[in-house]
Formats: C-alpha cells, sequence, structure tokens
C-alpha cells in the first residue's frame, strides 16, 4: 500500500478507547454469551453464570495494573473456552430460520396492484432487514448468501 493510502485509511478509522469499566462489563457478558452456548439447561446455565459473577466480584476495586493483567487473563480464558459452533438467533444469519419462508413480494400477493392498507411499504431481504440500494443489500435478482461470514452479499 501506497502512504496516501495509509493516511487516508488513518483518518477514516475510528478508534474506540474504552475504559476499564467498559472492558470488565464487556468480558463479563460475552462470557455469558459463551457459556450460553454450552448450557443449554437454564437451570445449569444460572448456576454456572452465578459463578462467574463471583468470579467478577471477588476481584472488584483492583489497582490497576492488576486490574490490566486479569482483564488479560480474562480476555485468554474466554478465548479458550469459546464454542466452536456459537448459538445464534434462529431468524439472524447461520439460524436455523434463516431465509426459511422469504417474504413474498407484493405483485405476486396482489397482481392487480389493490395494495390493502396495512401491507409494508417497504422490500424486506430474507434476512429481514430493509432493502437498501445505496447499501448494496437489495433483493433484487438472486441474493446470495455467504455461510461463512454469514452475510448477504
Amino acid at each position: 500500500m501506497n502512504s496516501a493510502f495509509v493516511s487516508a485509511r488513518a483518518q477514516i478509522e475510528q478508534k474506540v478507547h474504552l475504559t476499564r469499566n467498559q472492558e470488565v462489563a464487556r468480558l463479563y457478558r460475552h462470557s455469558l454469551r459463551s457459556l450460553l452456548s454450552w448450557c443449554i439447561d437454564r437451570e445449569i446455565f444460572n448456576e454456572e453464570a452465578s459463578k462467574i459473577r463471583a468470579e467478577f466480584d471477588a476481584e472488584r476495586g483492583v489497582n490497576a495494573s492488576r486490574a490490566i493483567r486479569l482483564l488479560k487473563e480474562g480476555q485468554a480464558k474466554l478465548y479458550a473456552h469459546t464454542h466452536p459452533d456459537p448459538y445464534c438467533v434462529p431468524y439472524k444469519p447461520g439460524g436455523t430460520m434463516f431465509m426459511r419462508n422469504p417474504p413474498i413480494p407484493l405483485d405476486v400477493c396482489f397482481p392487480d396492484g389493490d395494495y390493502p392498507a396495512d401491507a409494508p411499504k417497504v422490500t424486506l431481504n430474507p434476512d429481514m432487514s430493509v432493502c437498501k440500494e445505496e447499501t448494496g443489500k437489495a433483493a433484487t435478482g438472486q441474493v446470495l448468501v455467504d455461510f461463512t461470514t454469514k452475510n448477504m452479499t
């Protein structure tokens, strides 16, 4: 890459600086989401979630250097315990109901063009997002889904 491209990318690229409390909250939330992939029974999930909460509460109010070390250890532990096939919401990309029974176009349902008053005013993609030409997510013609990244292309 040339230097002009690198400097332009650096200007556009947003750096997110989180406080330590925000990092801990994200680590806690991600650990619960990872736990949800491993525990399908709600009682077991609640027991394990209370153990995770106890681990976080035990280290509350530590000094800055220890907090940084604990965050790194926690992120490494979360990475080690990440589920190989994590749970995702069924109707989102990668879910079991994704693109099942996509909405039928209105011109097929009402060929005479007499749409009911409560008919949706927007066209929906198979992933139930609104069709927008400017975003490139418009369900006109054939829609391809990359199941490795679980995105519409």
